[in-house]
């Protein structure tokens, strides 16, 4: 596919041979149309884009039955501007446009001046998927729009979804089976928002297809049909239509999946997104539209006066959580977007008002990417409990969940041992064993009804009715499926790293490029990773930045999605990120350091990085005495010494002895990975709950293990380990059983506490 300015440059030399050719990149079908126009029908150059008007050329549209589709797609592809009729206000509105979305963002003090300064038509509480969307739609109906959210834009529920864009299959049974039309009215509606997301953000959100496993014959006529009305009620917004596959075909995809009496797969479309991503760019787009939107203010309390008698809102009273700053933001309406602390603001206005908000709390295991193909999921609604369970590939790991559990509100959710079993168990009893805040999909609509029913409540005056139906997002102009060539010929950037760029960025990817270093290498030119297994890159931050990250960990968390995808990596590139976010902001020592802390805390408390340790050291240990022998003898190994511990020295004489060349850096990672007490040292008891976390599926692998386990084998032949992670991260929650050790634990094996140490296998291990 070529690149829009080679297709431009294509036009431009083919209309000097043939005045009235017209050539035109269709996307969908990977080639170029070539349509004949009479000589006064030559299409208008606007920007450097073609600007195809369907009033004055009716022909066109005759020669394909798909035109409207076939021209938007092009539009979006490569820049080209559609509109009805030729009119001049319309042509300046599509340059006005382009403009705006390419010029730089207002500094973020800038906009908190605006917020102090100006009295708003509209002030939306809340920066996630909702309030973002509110903010957009009300400020491109021309009302003065001011947003704040207490942390990062799409730090709460939005940033931590399953990352699926889908209208709702289980729904449309119970529209169907039960005839109930409110059902079959949101299904209905989620499909239209989840074609019209995939649109207008097309870097972004991408159709995935979705397996659903088929165990009993009966089942497959029955999910067929089910899915089948999914494509029908879709209509020609269908992502792409369902299949249905055989049980051979279904094992080549998840070869993992229970053999027996597995009957075949059904596949349909659903849509997944960077939701991370595509909530900063809701406010992003938000802003360039001339919103006020920022992060990192939180409202202390609701302003009240008092209008013909009748007490009403007119603001709200917010601090600047960085600096303490507190001032008035005076508003004609407050809109109420903050998901699971909707009670907490609507008791600002009235202390006696009932509560209305249930929050729950969901839990998503990372897994390795083996755990999945890279190009489809894996769902299936019949859980123990009727819970769905479901792998999702994401950002090159497997997303694997979910659980549901009543929960209180809290700025810090954590994972709790009980949902990480679930899910475990879960994976553990599906696989074989050889190896609250809105809804994403209609954010968009809930974000229009709401404006409405401000504009009608307030009586508010929009310049125009809602426009947010096929606008498209920041990044979304100058996308193509082949910009990613553009970042590796013209920057020379890694073809991973470069299509990471392009998918998460879209056009805004070249402002990323350029604001990258230089590598000192023959290649990668241009772009040093944040962490050698990722394709996050230096520029990102300074990028993120200018995009309003005001923390460490709006970049691990949000800007780049490091910390769902590994921890430990996270933990390694951090010190980098505040080096480079103190250089953009200006941070002292004191700052780095209090950064530092706040983001190790983030990872321990709410990514579950200490659950994963409190998980090794809590579970007995259950081996025979055949078992804890080898263990010991592969422990001891490993201590040249017999101090009754392994350190750094000890892993350093390995690698000499074998002949492998590990960095330093490496091998305190290897330690630290099994370190669980943080003395830097690994005694046996330590060892043993490897080994046992190992056995019961907790950890995935460990190199220190494979360290131990290959220094004893092949009588006294050494073999090399791998000093790079695998997969989804050591020490990440998976489902199970290590390549060694996949029998259950023996009746007859000795059970032993958690914290065990030599004197608890003392007594059961040979003299």
């Amino acid at each position: 596919m070529p690149s829009p300015d080679l297709v431009h440059g294509e036009i431009a030399a083919t209309r000097q041979q043939v005045p009235h050719l017209l050539v035109v990149v269709d996307v969908d079908h990977q080639n170029l149309l070539l349509l004949e126009l009479e000589e006064e029908q030559q299409p208008d150059k606007v920007g450097g884009s073609l600007l195809l008007t369907a009033g004055v050329y009716p022909e066109i549209a005759s020669r394909s039955q798909s035109f409207s589709s076939t021209y938007n797609t092009i539009s979006r592809k490569l820049g080209f501007c559609v509109i009805e009729e030729d009119q001049g206000d319309t042509i300046k509105a599509a340059e006005d446009e382009l403009r705006l979305m390419n010029k730089p963002l207002p500094p973020r003090q800038e906009i908190l001046n605006s917020l102090r300064d100006e009295e708003f038509d509209i002030l939306v509480i809340g920066g996630g998927a909702t309030g973002t969307g509110v903010a957009l739609d009300a400020v491109t109906r021309g009302l003065k729009t001011g947003l704040v959210e207490k942390f990062d834009f799409g730090s709460g529920t939005s940033s931590r979804s399953t990352k699926l864009i889908h209208g709702g299959v289980r729904y449309l049974q119970k529209a169907i089976f039960n005839l109930d039309l409110e059902q079959y009215r949101m299904v209905k509606e989620a499909l239209a928002e989840r074609s019209n997301l995939v649109n207008i953000a097309p870097h972004l959100a991408v159709p995935l297809p979705i397996m659903l496993p088929v165990y009993k014959w009966w089942q497959v006529p029955y999910f067929w049909f089910g899915i089948k009305m999914y494509d029908v009620v879709s209509g020609g917004q269908v992502l792409k239509p369902s299949y249905f596959l055989t049980k051979a075909k279904a094992l080549e995809f998840f070869p993992m999946l229970k053999k027996d009496k597995l009957m075949g797969a059904i596949v349909y479309y659903d849509g997944q997104h960077n939701d991370a991503r595509m909530n900063v760019s809701l406010a992003v787009t938000a802003v360039r539209h001339g919103a006020s939107a920022a992060n990192y203010v939180e409202v202390l309390k609701l302003l009240k006066e008092e209008i013909d008698g009748r007490e009403v809102v007119c603001g709200a009273r917010v601090k600047d959580t960085l600096t303490d700053e507190e001032w008035d933001v005076k508003a004609k309406c407050v809109i109420n977007a903050t998901g699971p602390y909707t009670d907490r603001i609507r008791m600002m206005a009235d202390e006696c008002t009932p509560k209305i908000c249930q929050p729950s709390s969901g839990v998503h295991v990372v897994l390795p990417d083996y755990y999945s193909p890279e190009n489809m999921g894996l769902l299936d609604p019949a859980t123990s409990d009727g819970r769905v369970i479901f792998f999702l590939p994401w950002q090159k790991v497997t997303v694997a969940g979910t659980t549901d559990t009543p929960c209180q509100v809290t700025d810090y959710p954590q994972p709790t041992e009980s949902e990480i079993q679930f899910i475990l168990n879960e994976i553990k009893n599906y696989l074989s064993s050889d190896i609250e805040g809105g809804k994403w999909t209609t954010y968009r609509h809930m974000a229009e009804e709401t404006v409405d029913r401000a504009v009608k409540v307030c009586k508010l005056k929009p310049t125009c009715a809602c426009r947010t139906k096929g606008l498209l997002l920041d990044g979304a102009h100058g996308w193509s499926p082949t910009l990613f060539i553009r970042l590796v010929q013209d920057f020379g950037l890694e073809n991973q790293v470069a299509q990471h760029l392009a998918n998460t960025y879209g056009d805004k990817a070249i402002m990323v490029a350029k604001l990258s270093n230089l590598t000192g290498k023959c290649w990668p030119v241009v772009g040093r990773r944040l962490h050698e297994e990722f394709p996050y890159i230096e520029g990102e931050v300074k990028y993120a930045v200018r995009e309003y990250a005001c923390r460490a960990i709006d970049i691990i968390a949000r800007r780049t999605r490091l910390a769902f995808c590994n921890v430990h990596a996270t933990q390694e590139a951090l010190p980098k990120i505040i080096d480079i976010m103190a250089q953009e902001l200006g941070w002292d020592e004191t700052r780095k350091k209090d950064e530092y802390c706040r983001a190790d805390t983030f990872l321990r408390r709410e990514m579950g990085l200490d659950i994963k340790h409190s998980m090794c050291t809590q579970q007995q240990l259950n081996f025979t005495k055949e078992e804890i022998n080898q263990y010991v003898k592969r422990f001891k190994s490993l201590d040249f010494d017999n101090k009754g511990f392994i350190t750094i020295n000890d892993l350093r004489s390995y690698f000499e002895k074998v002949g492998e060349c590990v960095s330093e850096d490496q091998m305190h990672e290897i330690l630290n990975e099994v370190d669980l007490n943080r003395n830097a040292q690994v005694d046996l008891g330590e060892f043993l709950q490897l080994m046992n976390a190992l056995k019961m599926g907790t950890v995935s692998n460990s190199r220190l293990a494979m360290a131990a386990r290959f220094s004893v084998e092949r009588e006294g032949k050494t073999q090399p380990i791998p000093v790079e992670r695998s997969g989804g991260g050591n020490m990440t929650f998976l489902a199970g059983s290590s390549d060694e050790d996949r029998n259950p634990p023996s009746k007859t094996g000795s059970s032993l506490p958690g914290n065990g140490t030599m004197d608890h296998v003392r007594d059961v291990v040979d003299p």
